[in-house]
């Protein structure tokens, strides 16, 4: 399946309605600036990118408002991803609320990436305790029995956002996920189904805590559930955290058609050999070729800076930083 393919098979981008249509996740032209790129807070700055470049709100700050001014006038970006806002989890907020994010985003002519769901960051049921499981995450504490539920709200809360996509997770992961593998990607490939249905896709990301936490397992996952509906968000820092090389190790074997959004963060080892988060740009991950192998791969949708770092002092000065970092690598790639 190629990526045209994978655009058309089973409506999976459907223009109209307020959701994203195929050119608007994949064209070369499309975002809330009015092109793919950013500009500089002075106007002065102006890059075009093949990719959608993005940031994670609440990776700035809980409020909403003060987080999209910062995206869109001071990183210059026509793109966010929802997760947390107001301490909520986007999945938990009414319709009032919902009203208000929209009011937001349209005053400052963002687009919405996906909606970035908690869904399947649970137990699997029946399984050993995971060692990952930590109880509420982001805001959501939701059982295996209500991850329906989330998925409805999850979609709900996209199409009065603007967008068609859901992020989910598959699961805290087991020292021996085999015996509830193959359960686990038929929940998926249920969940993917479900949300076709509304004309809607679900990413999942790699997440180092999940059964799928590098691009090794990535390529394993995605090749098993075979849906229109389902792709990847591919994360380099959380398979570098997991101890993969991201790039190229981890991506080399990942299907390139079915990247559907990316995170990017940057790890660093400690002095106590544990991994840590690392600002953009000063870390062990290789982003200078990931990024011009996406360009070679054809890749033109989202990427959003998940900061995660906090050696800045504050959420917002920490992205700041990571921001500027991903800018830089962003230049230097593209370079001629």
């Amino acid at each position: 399946m190629n990526r045209r393919d994978a655009i058309k098979a089973g409506g999976l981008f459907v223009a109209g309605a307020g959701v994203f249509g195929a050119d608007q996740i994949w064209g070369n032209e499309t975002s809330g600036t009015g092109e793919s790129g950013f500009a500089g807070s002075t106007g002065k700055e102006n890059m075009k990118l093949p990719f959608k470049l993005s940031v994670i709100t609440d990776e700035i700050s809980q409020d909403f408002g003060h987080a999209a001014e910062i995206a869109a006038q001071e990183f210059g970006l026509g793109y966010i991803e929802i997760r947390t806002l107001w301490k909520k989890n986007i999945v938990n907020l009414d319709e009032k609320e919902l009203a208000e994010v929209r009011r937001i985003v349209d005053k400052y002519r963002l687009l919405v990436t996906d909606i970035g769901s908690p869904l399947f960051k649970i137990s699997w049921p029946g399984a050993p305790k995971s060692k990952y499981e930590e109880g509420t995450q982001y805001k959501a504490d939701f059982t295996f029995e209500q991850q329906d539920e989330v998925l409805d709200r999850a979609i709900a809360a996209g199409k009065k956002l603007g967008t068609n996509r859901v992020r989910c997770f598959d699961f805290w992961r087991l020292d021996d996920q085999k015996p509830y593998r193959d359960a686990i990607d038929e929940r998926l490939r249920t969940a993917a189904t479900k949300a076709g249905k509304d004309g809607f896709a679900l990413l999942l990301e790699n997440e180092f805590a999940c059964n799928t936490a590098t691009g090794v397992e990535s390529a394993r996952t995605i090749q098993a559930v075979q849906s229109p509906h389902f792709f990847l968000n591919w994360d380099p820092g959380n398979a570098a955290y997991r101890g993969e090389v991201a790039f190229p190790d981890g991506y080399a074997p990942i299907p390139k058609e079915r990247i559907g959004h990316m995170h990017l963060k940057d790890v660093k080892r400690g002095a106590n050999g544990n991994y840590e988060w690392e600002a953009m740009g000063r870390g062990i991950i290789d982003y200078l070729d990931q990024f011009r192998a996406l360009v070679k791969d054809g890749y033109s949708g989202t990427m959003s800076l998940e900061t995660h770092w906090t050696g800045g002092g504050t959420p917002e000065e920490s992205s700041r930083q990571s921001m500027a970092g991903t800018k830089a690598l962003l230049r230097k790639a593209l370079a001629a």
